[in-house]
């Protein structure tokens, strides 16, 4: 191999270690920030870890620092007073105030404060603080004596407290921690984990009458790198949706495959509404695959101008998705094809609520990724939620209406193969509305939480589910449900513009036109001539249905009127002969009476 080849695939084998070694879920910070810390969930096995990086162009002062899973935040600060209402509830970091109140220890100055109302020595729990100072040696020693006496530094001895192995994974550094590389704390378990970050200027109590203008005030800039147990810039709570839709990718690849099948052999019988069902099934196969290559992509790299027009493209698709199968059910529910051969100008209707359903739509999926639950005002997340939820119960009420008019009209008319099949409808789209009415009570009674403090730390693992893992389960659950009734069978023009023949006397006159018109007139002849020498049809058995498919002749109507006369000229020659049989008869008895006489 050439040596100029041998160095470039050395070359490309280091840089994609190293981007992989790198590869996590990344938080900025500065000193400028409102919230003082930055939380993630995080899934932890023995390579898991968290890294805090200053930018050390940007970042210079003392700092107080804490690490910590959030089931220990019970430790986290002193109660400042009891009776006093007016200070603040708690202390956080030792100060010199807190020192005096006696809080902490004149040695903890610069740390956050532990508190242990129970007895539980730090060692035992995942709490780690330490004082960090951000002045790297070269900096620091170009820096006057006086400056940095002035910012407290010279009150506590600074000791570069390299890591140790021992019994507690992260122990706490006794005096001041001198950063000089990236700060790291191990991660074993799973949890939410968090990374408090407070700027301090400690001032001696020698030194407090030293003027603020030569006081040195702390000023950073960095990250928090949160290193799960996969590679990728995902945070854990989003995690779960590139596996999930992966799953459901192949799973309506499955089903689309199945259909197909079934289309291919019965391509002959196939309908109109069946033919929109496949472009449908061909449609959600490429939505959920397109999902998956959209978090598949933040994943590797992050968020950027091409992932939010990624983002745009996944959110077109679903809410497509959406919309097209509620329209579909709709004009299914409605008879379209099947119980009427046109809608009118109810389906401009049906196509409004569709556009309005899929504007909608976007803006839910694109809210839902963009907006943080936390720090979202509730109106604003209402705007998203409000109209989308309008526009899916005007769907679902439409339906069922539709739905129970369509089944009565069914069954006047005695279309009992029909009519079992929109029933059937009808349970699984009460089915769906139950679960969709318990999902919406349990989100309900989640969010409503969502600005407590523990909110974040209890539903990080579940929250994927609840935006995205339920509703899309449950669509693909009921929409295969429909999908396999209406399937593509030797039966299909039972599904045509047909109607069931009766299987009993009493319902065939309901087909029958001549009878419904001489019904009145001639009831007492039929009853007399007929029902003593017409036999009794074979019963049916329970499964079998006879529809009347129309012939597809012109002139089938032609012929059925001819055979129709044909058959009442049959009988009316049968009556006659034997009319004339029974009088020929009574004749030759009278005659053998006179005979006798």
């Amino acid at each position: 191999m050439h040596p100029y080849f041998r160095h470039a695939r050395l070359a490309l084998l280091a840089l994609l270690s190293a981007a992989s070694a790198a590869a996590g879920y990344e938080v900025a910070f500065s000193d400028s920030d409102y919230s003082r810390q930055v939380c993630s969930g995080m899934w932890g096995d023995a390579d898991t870890y968290i890294n805090v990086t200053f930018d050390p162009r940007t970042s210079y002062g003392q700092v107080a620092m804490a690490i910590y899973e959030w089931k220990d935040v019970k430790y986290l600060g002193a109660v400042t007073s009891e009776s006093d209402d007016s200070l603040p509830q708690k202390t956080y970091v030792c100060t010199t105030d807190a020192v005096t109140s006696g809080l902490c220890l004149y040695q903890d100055i610069g740390k956050f404060i532990y508190n242990s109302t129970d007895g539980t020595p730090m060692n035992q729990t995942s709490f780690w603080t330490a004082s960090v100072t951000l002045d790297q040696v070269a900096s620091s020693r170009s820096k006057p004596d006086h400056l940095r006496t002035r910012s407290g530094t010279a009150s506590i001895q600074v000791h570069p407290i390299p890591r140790q192995e021992s019994e507690t994974l992260n122990p706490s550094p006794a005096g001041m921690l001198t950063y000089t590389g990236p700060i790291q704390y191990q991660v074993r378990k799973t949890g939410y984990y968090c990374v408090a970050i407070v700027p301090v200027t400690i001032v001696p109590p020698a030194s407090r009458q030293v003027s603020s203008e030569t006081q040195y005030h702390p000023t950073y800039n960095g990250v928090v790198l949160f290193k799960n147990t996969f590679d990728g810039q995902l945070p854990a709570a989003d995690y779960p949706k590139v596996n999930f839709y992966l799953s459901m990718f192949f799973a309506y690849a499955l089903f689309g495959c199945a259909w197909a099948w079934l289309c291919y052999r019965h391509m002959t019988e196939l309908l109109p509404i069946q033919h929109y069902l496949s472009g449908l099934v061909a449609f959600m196969v490429v939505e959920m695959a397109a999902n998956w290559v959209y978090y598949r992509y933040l994943n590797a790299h992050g968020k950027n101008a091409a992932s939010i027009v990624f983002l745009f493209v996944v959110a077109i698709l679903d809410a497509g998705r959406n919309a097209l199968s509620f329209f579909m059910l709709l004009v299914v529910s409605l008879g379209l094809s099947v119980v009427r051969e046109t809608l009118g100008r109810t389906m401009i209707k049906c196509q409004a609520l569709a556009a309005a359903h899929f504007v909608f739509g976007v803006l839910y999926a694109v809210g839902i990724v963009e907006l943080s639950l936390e720090s979202t005002s509730a109106l604003v997340l209402l705007l998203f939620v409000i109209p989308l939820a309008f526009t899916l119960s005007g769907f679902l009420m439409w339906i069922l209406h539709s739905l129970t008019g369509t089944m009565n009209q069914l069954a006047a008319r005695k279309q009992r193969y029909k009519l079992k099949m929109f029933q059937r409808l009808y349970y699984i789209l009460l089915a769906a509305v139950v679960v969709i009415a318990i999902f919406f009570v349990v989100s309900s009674y989640s969010f409503s939480d969502r600005l407590a403090e523990d909110y974040a730390a209890k539903s990080w693992r579940a929250r994927w589910w609840l935006l995205d893992g339920y509703l899309a389960l449950l669509f693909f659950v009921a929409f295969w449900s429909i999908a396999y009734l209406w399937r593509p069978t030797e039966h299909n023009r039972r599904l045509a513009m047909s109607d069931e023949l009766a299987q009993e006397d009493e319902d065939a006159e309901d087909y029958d036109l001549e009878a419904l018109q001489s019904r009145t007139a001639a009831r007492e002849d039929d009853e007399i001539t007929l029902v003593n020498n017409r036999r009794e049809p074979e019963p049916l058995a329970e499964n079998h249905v006879v529809f009347e498919i129309g012939d597809e002749d012109a002139g089938s109507d032609d012929e059925a009127d001819a055979t129709k006369k044909r058959r009442g000229g049959e009988r009316k020659s049968v009556e006659e002969h034997e009319g004339s049989t029974d009088e020929r008869e009574g004749l030759m008895r009278g005659r053998g009476r006179d005979r006798n006489d």
